[in-house]
């Protein structure tokens, strides 16, 4: 946990500015009209380990057996995680490379990135009570309940901005299965498997 905070002060630090940006892309009405704002590497290195380190102690929460959560197990699935955000940024270059999308999507991706920052600011002190608690059932409703929440906000905002015709919203769908989903769903059957085992 004190790692996971340390990530998010870190980041704050190397960008500050990083947390308010993310809590203020909500109130843009247009994704269009978003401005991407400079960005530091150290800023965005300890905001996306301080994310992904959220993510994984939500799923080490939930699929904690017996109510207990092995160090190994924790830093295992942090490991799977990392490398499945690697091939995501690899498949996501690539599509960029290939459609020259940041020309036209560059906001959306900042926008995505900062509702990622969001759902991990809210997720951890929930997760931080939840840890105490020793419920993986509650761990699970908790984490669902606030992830669906923000991922909902996501899609609608991408459908609003980007959806003109109906290819386009086949595209979307496409994309969301592909690089969002299927993904996620191959990590949580993944933690699930090393948190059985460690």
């Amino acid at each position: 946990m004190f790692f996971l905070l340390l990530c998010g002060v870190l980041s704050e630090w190397f960008q500050p500015g990083i947390i308010y940006q993310a809590h203020t892309s909500l109130a843009v009405r247009n994704d269009r009209m978003y401005k991407e704002s400079p960005t530091n590497f150290m800023g965005q290195f300890f905001i996306t380990l301080f994310r992904l380190g959220i993510i994984t102690l939500a799923l080490c929460l939930c699929g904690a057996t017996d109510g207990r959560l092995p160090f190994s197990a924790f830093w295992a699935v942090f490991g799977m995680t990392i490398v499945l955000f690697v091939i995501k940024m690899v498949c996501n270059n690539l599509l960029d490379y290939t459609f020259m999308l940041t020309r036209r999507f560059g906001a959306p991706y900042e926008h995505y990135g900062n509702l990622f920052t969001l759902i991990s600011l809210t997720l951890f002190p929930a997760l931080l009570i939840l840890f105490r608690v020793n419920s993986p059932e509650a761990a699970q409703w908790v984490s669902g309940i606030i992830a669906g929440i923000f991922i909902l906000v996501w899609i609608y905002r991408m459908f609003r901005t980007y959806v003109i015709s109906p290819m386009a919203v086949i595209y979307l769908l496409i994309y969301i299965f592909t690089l969002e989903i299927l993904p996620f769903a191959g990590l949580v059957y993944l933690s699930a498997k090393t948190m059985s085992v460690l």
